[in-house]
């Protein structure tokens, strides 16, 4: 059995296993990575030959790093890289290859219906109704989302909010707040089984699933990194952060908001985030705009959607896809029963 794993931003490592009584047989670890000493290899395959089939990616990791002297300077890959790779080759794991990714960009909606539909969709993909998809929102409406676990009162200014003409909605993930006008960032969701993620960390995860938009962003001339936990960066400050939620049957939303062109002064009038935070979001005053996407590409936002869509399709086999009429019944019923409501929003006063 053979499986790959393609480090982000690293390299890759390859393992051709066989399995003999519930336990790895003959382990082969190759890849294009750096390992010295070489001798080391033999440790590695040796510390996997006899380890049960049904071990987890970090039981094998930790198999590993047991066995490998701590002098050892592995380059390009890691224990748990191994270890996925190994989980790939027995099954338990998939890779982006192994998926064909339904790929959706429709018309604007009320904003609390994308955060409804990242309710949904996850259902539909653990249901088999629909392939892992990834998703570009577009809304009518002015918005602050925020995290599921963040106070209302602590993160908005009640007056400001309703001065500006705008509402707040509770996200079902984790994170900050996304402040959100039309025209104004860029967000995506991606909605993909566990298995792709299978024995990474949280903070792996992010990563992995956001190595794509990095490349997106090189190819329209961002050179962007991951910044940990969850920030996706350049060298003029932060671009955008990421969220996920993991759900217990099998499926992972994982979604992403960018900023491309935001009036800085509204946003610290609705939101309560000091001079520090401003500084991390890419601008020094707050007279300015928050616009590394658009300053930094010079690029209209249509343009850089049809960019990241793009390079998507033409890394991953996908197809082009739409919300079903019965998946938009059911994210306007979840909005008006639970995304609007003060139980909901207010669940974290």
């Amino acid at each position: 059995m053979h499986g790959e794993y393609k480090v982000p931003g690293g390299k890759l490592v390859a393992v051709d296993v066989d399995v003999e009584d519930g336990r790895l047989r003959d382990p082969r670890v190759s890849g294009d990575f750096f390992l010295e000493p070489d001798s080391a290899l033999e440790d590695i395959n040796a510390a996997l030959a006899g380890m049960p089939a049904a071990a987890t990616a970090e039981q094998l990791a930790s198999a590993l790093t047991a066995a490998v002297d701590h002098t050892v300077s592995m380059v390009g890959f890691s224990a748990e890289a191994v270890g996925i790779a190994v989980r790939r080759a027995l099954g338990h794991a998939t890779s982006w290859g192994d998926h064909t990714f339904e790929v959706i960009h429709g018309g604007p909606v009320h904003p609390a219906l994308n955060v409804a539909l990242d309710e949904v969709i996850p259902a539909e993909v653990a249901a088999g109704r629909r392939g892992p998809t990834m998703r570009i929102w577009e809304w009518d409406a002015p918005l602050v989302v925020i995290g599921s676990f963040q106070s209302v009162r602590n993160e908005i200014d009640a007056e400001a909010l309703e001065r500006h003409g705008m509402s707040v909605v509770r996200r079902i993930s984790g994170g900050g707040a996304m402040f959100m006008e039309p025209g104004n960032c860029i967000t995506y969701s991606l909605v993909v089984p566990e298995s792709l993620v299978e024995g990474l960390s949280f903070e792996r995860s992010y990563a992995f699933l956001d190595d794509w938009v990095l490349g997106a962003l090189a190819e329209i001339g961002v050179d962007a990194r991951y910044v940990p936990l969850n920030d996706i960066a350049s060298e003029h400050g932060k671009i955008g952060g990421a969220a996920q939620k993991r759900f217990a049957s099998g499926v992972v939303l994982h979604h992403v908001t960018m900023a491309y062109d935001i009036d800085a002064d509204k946003m610290l009038d609705v939101l309560r985030i000091g001079r520090e935070k401003m500084s991390d979001k890419g601008t020094k005053s707050a007279n300015k705009r928050v616009d590394p996407m658009r300053s930094q590409t010079g690029m209209a936002r249509e343009a850089i959607i049809d960019a990241f869509i793009a390079h998507f399709r033409g890394r991953y086999d996908t197809v082009l896809s739409d919300y079903t009429e019965d998946e938009l019944a059911r994210a306007r019923e979840l909005m008006e029963t639970k995304f609007l409501s003060d139980d909901w929003t207010y669940r974290v006063p």
